[in-house]
């Protein structure tokens, strides 16, 4: 066999056969550590603990790897029922089939962002699902549920629920999870306290709208479109139609049945 085809037929034969487990954890690890380091970015600009963002991901997109719990980016909670992706493009092929077919409850990405109650904050749904874009909101929101309950306790509990039930159940479990991250909030701090003033954009996050009060407000007319100002959020090409969604079940209470903190 000439070396040229020799060399052609090694490398299809290579690419025949998938990842070896090995090849393939460190690649799940490497897709894990992604909303990982949009927490720690999201804390050095917002001033939010790192161990809140942390395990506010782990609560609402946790997925076992290597026998490890650990956040998930191309997760996508439907009507309900959680979704792992290995890829984005699978993520949004997937959201993009549903909402075709009249779907319009879905929470995307690191922090589970809801469509419907959020979207007038981005330009697009690929937006959303970006990593760095869809953890600064949720530090936002966080802040905004810091301020009006006291506690980081009781802001994780609202930001799954006002129902007072449901809320306790997840902070609970947010909390035992951030255990894990405690010992990273002072460097986080510092950090963030070191920033330049240009470096922290949270002045310019839109505002979040309540949910329960946009859930039990009265129709009103359509409002023009909204300009947003947070840079990080402008739209910055052609977009695919914007999707839809309301509040759905969160993937807190699917992970909690499915595995335990380890």
């Amino acid at each position: 066999m000439p070396r040229l085809w020799r060399i052609v037929f090694f490398l299809m034969l290579g690419m025949s056969f998938p990842l070896r487990p090995a090849q393939a954890s460190e690649t799940a690890q490497g897709i894990s550590a992604t909303c990982e380091r949009v927490a720690e970015y999201a804390a050095q600009q917002s001033g939010v603990p790192v161990s809140v963002l942390k395990a506010i991901s782990l609560t609402e997109t946790g997925k076992k790897i290597d026998g490890k719990l650990r956040p998930w980016p191309w997760t996508v909670n439907m009507e309900g029922a959680g979704h792992w992706f290995d890829t984005l493009d699978e993520a949004r092929a997937y959201v993009f089939q549903e909402f075709k077919r009249g779907a319009r409850s879905f929470d995307i990405g690191c922090f589970q962002i809801n469509y419907k109650w959020h979207n007038e904050h981005f330009s697009s749904i690929d937006e959303m699902f970006d990593p760095k874009a869809n953890a600064l909101y949720a530090a936002r929101f966080l802040s905004d549920l810091y301020a009006e309950t006291g506690s980081w306790n009781a802001a994780a509990g609202a930001y799954h629920s006002r129902t007072k039930e449901h809320a306790d159940r997840y902070s609970a479990r947010f909390a035992e999870l951030r255990e894990r991250f405690m010992g990273a909030d002072g460097e986080a701090d510092v950090l963030a306290m070191n920033a330049a003033p240009d470096q922290m954009p949270y002045g310019d996050i839109p505002e979040i709208p309540d949910i329960v009060a946009a859930m039990n407000a009265p129709m009103t007319p359509p409002k023009p479109p909204r300009v947003n100002s947070y840079p990080l959020l402008r739209r910055t090409g052609t977009v695919s139609p914007p999707l839809g969604g309301a509040p759905g079940a969160s993937l807190f209470a699917i992970s909690l049945d499915k595995s335990q903190v380890n």
